[in-house]
């Protein structure tokens, strides 16, 4: 299975935010979709990647006065990505061993979905459960 078809099942809407934005906007943002991570998005594309995780460490080492401080102070921006044609086990794996919860979905440079540790497990498991269907359904004929 592919990362495109990871897509097609969830969509490929992303949640973004300016670099330049108060923390306080991208808590915001996180809050009213209901996500634990946002894209960067700057003029040149993807600047970085902030997760509810870097908010909260941050926030234990600068106090509140981060909430005031640019997205950029915060965002992780070596953001490791995948493309639409990245197999979801080569990706499971990365995820798994760097400790990533969101993968952006990059095509051509462009973003076009993001991948969270979830939508990857619940890919799995619907693989798993059809590879069972299908060998009951030999057994049974056999």
């Amino acid at each position: 299975m592919r990362i495109a078809d990871v897509l097609r099942a969830k969509g490929t809407a992303v949640a973004t935010i300016d670099p330049d934005v108060p923390v306080s906007e991208l808590l915001r943002a996180l809050a009213e979709h209901n996500i634990g991570a946002i894209v960067v998005v700057g003029s040149s594309g993807v600047a970085g990647i902030v997760s509810e995780r870097d908010v909260v460490r941050r926030l234990h080492e600068v106090g509140i006065d981060l909430l005031s401080s640019p997205v950029s102070a915060i965002m992780t921006a070596d953001v490791f990505t995948c493309s639409p044609s990245d197999t979801v086990d080569s990706l499971t794996v990365v995820m798994t061993e760097r400790r990533f919860r969101h993968v952006p979905v990059l095509s051509d440079g462009q973003l076009v979905g993001i991948v969270s540790i979830g939508d990857v497990v619940k890919s799995r498991i619907g693989q798993l459960e059809q590879s069972q269907d299908q060998l009951q359904a030999y057994i049974a004929q056999g």
